[in-house]
């Protein structure tokens, strides 16, 4: 991984992304705007401090200056993934690609028992939920709405009112969920 290149690019890119200028990014970070500049021409190697306050600045995960945008790959090994659960188990979470600050989505696969539910409060306004079943039965409740799928149906509503998503069938479910947040 090269560091000051990742740094430069990320750096760069997100500044123009919050159409800030070098003098207003320098305001919000506190690092000079010669400094700033020379590090998003990559012709210094930041230090950790520096990095810090440009994440801090920009209001972005320190990550996010050091990852490898380019990249054009990303794989995911289902060991890797660090699943959530609710309903004594019976509700698995697996975030697949988690939200970050380059993309507007999330997606996850998710695994219900029989008998297992999961009642969800409100995302923030405008927030879609995309859901596909690839096994199983399931009831999905968007506001005062109740909807029966099976395997291979799909569906799209709001997320921003309180849901629900039940295992209706003898089976485990398997569905496919993408979380869209509108821009504000």
């Amino acid at each position: 991984m090269d560091v000051q290149a990742n740094v430069a690019a990320n750096a760069k890119e997100i500044r123009k992304k919050k159409r800030l200028t070098l003098e207003e990014a320098s305001r919000l970070t506190g690092v000079s705007r010669s400094m700033l500049s020379a590090i998003e021409n990559g012709e210094v190697n930041p230090t950790i401090s520096v990095i810090w306050k440009i994440a801090d600045g920009y209001k972005v995960k320190f990550s996010a200056l050091l990852e490898d945008r380019q990249q054009a790959y990303h794989i995911i090994r289902e060991k890797e993934i660090q699943t959530v659960s609710e309903d004594d188990g019976r509700y698995i979470n697996y975030p697949v690609f988690p939200f970050d600050d380059r993309r507007l989505f999330e997606t996850y696969r998710i695994r219900i028992e029989p008998g297992g539910n999961l009642e969800a409060k409100p995302h923030m306004p405008g927030t879609e939920e995309y859901i596909t079943v690839f096994a199983g039965q399931v009831c999905i409740t968007a506001g005062e709405e109740s909807v029966d799928l099976a395997e291979g149906d799909s569906i799209h509503f709001l997320a921003d009112v309180p849901h629900a998503y039940r295992n209706t069938g003898r089976r485990v479910v398997w569905l496919s969920m993408l979380l869209y947040y509108r821009p504000l």
